[in-house]
């Protein structure tokens, strides 16, 4: 195996590169992958922008790859296992670790941002964030196994039951994924926002009834008052609406599940949160605390709806070389951008 890889790195808002960075080795209990497919997911946009800080390590973290190799200690996979990698690494010992709810972790490193990610030729990372792919899905569609397992996590907290009717803010992939997770899970109606058409083809073509413009508020919120609303799936982030119009939406004793990243104090009507007596869950990542991990439940619906998901979602491809074409693509919706995809090889 070459002794050097190729991997992106960026030192400024707007300006993705690649360079030579030696190739990491497994250590014990840890596996080293090669990368397939990895995608730009829109935290990615934030560091982009420079609206948080700028990773020191290469970025990426939406990963499906192959094992290469593996350390000592290791025999839950072998080289050659095709495997969707979760975004984090754990410390795997703690209460939460040993719980099932490791995405709590206190030493929970975040993969792409912390800790060296996917836009590169190889990563390494722990056999328990390694999930085998099924031969059904292949490699483009399981990088959408990340994105995924997040909505998936999110309605599970939002403790959804089949046949209630959901509401989903925003369609970028977060809101995509929530509506095919939603429609996976038993919900009985499905709506969204999308500001984008190509957004809004994707939302229906996926499971949405109904694609409401948020530039029209008040036509939602009167469609949501003559049809109560169980669950509201909150992706925007927006700090002056999208929260508010969540609260707005929801029906009295339902529930909001927050995805959005806000990069301010969001705008909250306290009062009528109350009087509502609706429930907000904030949702990190992905665990395994129930019967089975998030990412297990991710991979078994795109085994069933993957084609379709990337059919839809993916719209966009670029290799390394080309990733900062591939971020220009990815932070210009005008291009029709929804996933935009990188591979290494």
């Amino acid at each position: 195996m070459a002794k050097t890889m190729r991997a992106a790195a960026c030192r400024e808002p707007g300006k993705v590169f690649v360079q030579d960075v030696p190739v990491p080795e497994p250590g014990p209990d840890e596996v080293l992958l090669k990368v397939s497919r990895c995608g730009i997911c829109g935290s990615d946009l934030h560091w982009y922008h420079g609206g948080i800080p700028i990773p020191n390590v290469c970025p990426g973290h939406e990963i499906s790859a192959v094992v290469a190799d593996v350390g000592p200690g290791v025999t839950t996979v072998k080289a050659g296992d095709r495997v969707a990698v979760e975004g984090i690494r754990v410390c795997g010992t703690c209460d939460y670790c040993r719980s099932s709810d490791y995405q709590r972790c206190r030493m929970n490193q975040m993969i792409g941002l912390t800790v060296p990610g996917g836009f590169a030729e190889y990563l390494v990372t722990t056999p328990r964030h390694a999930f085998p792919i099924p031969k059904l899905v292949d490699d483009e569609t399981a990088q959408l196994t990340e994105p995924l397992a997040v909505s998936v996590h999110a309605l599970r907290l939002a403790g959804l039951e089949m046949g209630q009717r959901v509401l989903v803010l925003g369609a970028g992939t977060i809101g995509l994924t929530a509506i095919a997770a939603a429609r996976a899970g038993g919900a009985g109606e499905i709506v969204c926002t999308a500001r984008r058409p190509q957004q809004k083809t994707a939302a229906m073509a996926l499971g949405a009834s109904l694609v409401f413009d948020p530039a029209n508020a008040g036509e939602l919120t009167s469609w949501c008052f003559e049809h109560p609303v169980d669950v509201v799936v909150e992706t925007v982030g927006d700090p002056a609406s999208s929260l508010g119009d969540a609260v707005n939406c929801v029906r009295p004793g339902g529930t909001i599940a927050v995805l959005g990243v806000f990069m301010q104090q969001p705008q909250l009507n306290a009062l009528f949160l109350m009087m509502k007596e609706v429930k907000i869950v904030g949702s990190l990542c992905y665990g395994a605390s129930g019967s089975r991990a998030d990412f297990e439940i991710a991979l078994d619906i795109l085994a069933r709806h993957g084609e379709l998901m990337r059919e839809q979602m993916i719209t966009h491809r670029f290799p390394l070389e080309q990733i900062g074409d591939g971020f220009a693509a990815a932070n210009d919706k005008a291009s029709g951008s929804i996933k935009v995809s990188i591979a290494p090889a």
